[in-house]
């Protein structure tokens, strides 16, 4: 058994929470604190998306997030990243939900080892006439 599996058996034994003493100066009042094992059910209600940008061209730019409406509005102001404000790609024209964010971490790797074609095609049979979706998801 490796130091790290060791680590891990030892932290599924112990409580969710803790109870700890804050420092004394604050006449002896406990804290509870969550469990990293806890952490782990945070994760699990936290959803991923996967999406593409485009411009009229379309220039096309694949992402991922935690949150779509915000990182959407963040493209459309400049701020969502180098490449979309570059090339103004400000519209929404693809997006994926899933479970979680790792799951969407992994289709956006499929999506950006696709080639450009298939990118597109894709887009087409979810959108087929490259409308800006953001009004739809906000």
């Amino acid at each position: 058994m490796s130091r790290v599996d060791s680590g891990q058996a030892r932290m599924t034994t112990m409580h969710k929470t803790r109870t700890t003493k804050k420092n004394s100066r604050h006449s002896g009042k406990r804290v509870e604190r969550a469990h990293p094992e806890s952490y782990n059910i945070i994760r699990m209600i936290k959803k991923g998306y996967v999406y593409i940008m485009a411009n009229g061209r379309p220039t096309l730019y694949t992402g991922v997030t935690n949150n779509l409406v915000r990182r959407v509005f963040e493209h459309k102001i400049g701020k969502g990243s180098y490449f979309t404000s570059k090339y103004f790609l400000d519209k929404l024209v693809y997006y994926e939900i899933f479970d979680t964010i790792e799951q969407a971490i992994i289709r956006e790797k499929q999506i950006k080892d696709m080639n450009r074609i298939d990118k597109i095609e894709m887009i087409k049979k979810f959108n087929p006439d490259f409308n800006d979706l953001y009004k739809k998801i906000i």
